[in-house]
């Protein structure tokens, strides 16, 4: 590994804030980088998680009796603008990573939601409450929906494809899973000096995937954009050592075990703790 590396202080992992974690978000903090590479590290995570990890939205539409965006149903309470506008904010979870198609029928009076609309087992809707039109008796809605995966935010123009059928409106598609990106950077303890960075990170997700999953994932691309950077020998040390460094942190848990959990005779147990063993590593040691 290059010497300069070695003379950074580096955070040794991400812990996640258990008491208010959930499937839709998670605290994350990591301590003590270098002062200023908090900032560095998370606005490149925050970047990267806003713009870069793959979801699933709908990129057109084909509604039964309109040809266009700005065309009016009759029964419905809304335009077929706003019908879009709407279903823009579907929020998918696709377990495939090929293009789908859903399906909405439904004859009025009564309000049509995001929980009415038919799909096979590759697609989730993740917030079947969402509404999309309001019938009044002789309304009917009849939407067929197309679903793909992507990355970020892709215009209704560049859904548009050679060939499309008369009457398919292509949309915006919003597929980042990540509602929100917050950090922070506060000032970290080490010894006796205290200006080192300690980071702040929380992030929201659409429940398609984890906080966890998110963070993990946009390090990797992170990583993988920049190993062009590293000589493919020091890149193995690199490995190298962030797998001892998790193997060292993995035995060093062990060794602070009590030696009360090794389940020992009482005869063992008086042996261990008349000679002041109360670690693994104590009794280790004195081996």
């Amino acid at each position: 590994m290059n010497k300069g590396i070695k003379d950074f202080q580096l955070p040794m992992r991400l812990e996640l804030e258990k008491e208010t974690a959930s499937p839709t978000y998670g605290k994350f903090t990591a301590e003590p980088f270098e002062r200023g590479f908090g900032t560095t590290v998370g606005n490149s995570l925050r970047r990267v998680l806003l713009s870069s990890l793959t979801g699933a939205a709908v990129t057109s539409v084909k509604i039964e009796g309109a040809f266009h965006e700005f065309s009016t149903l009759p029964g419905v309470a809304e335009d077929v603008t706003i019908i879009i506008l709407n279903v823009k904010n579907l929020r998918l979870k696709l377990h495939t990573d090929k293009s789908k198609a859903m399906r909405l029928k439904k004859k009025g009076p009564g309000e049509v939601s995001a929980a009415d609309i038919q799909h096979d087992a590759d697609i989730t809707i993740l917030n079947p409450e969402l509404h999309i039109a309001t019938l009044d008796k002789d309304g009917m809605l009849d939407i067929e929906l197309i679903v793909k995966p992507g990355r970020g935010y892709v215009p209704a123009e560049r859904n548009k494809e050679e060939g499309l059928p008369i009457g398919v409106i292509p949309v915006d598609s919003i597929f980042s899973p990540i509602k929100r990106v917050n950090f922070h950077v506060e000032n970290a303890r080490v010894g006796r000096v205290t200006d080192y960075d300690k980071l702040n990170l929380e992030i929201w997700t659409d429940g398609s995937i984890t906080p966890q999953e998110a963070v993990s994932s946009s390090a990797s691309i992170l990583r993988e954009h920049l190993a062009i950077c590293i000589p493919s020998e020091e890149m193995k040390e690199v490995e190298h050592d962030s797998a001892y460094e998790e193997t060292q942190a993995e035995l060093d848990k062990h060794l602070a075990r009590s030696v009360n959990e090794l389940e020992l005779s009482v005869r063992a147990a008086n042996c261990l703790k008349n000679a002041n063993i109360k670690t693994i590593e104590d009794l280790v040691q004195k081996t």
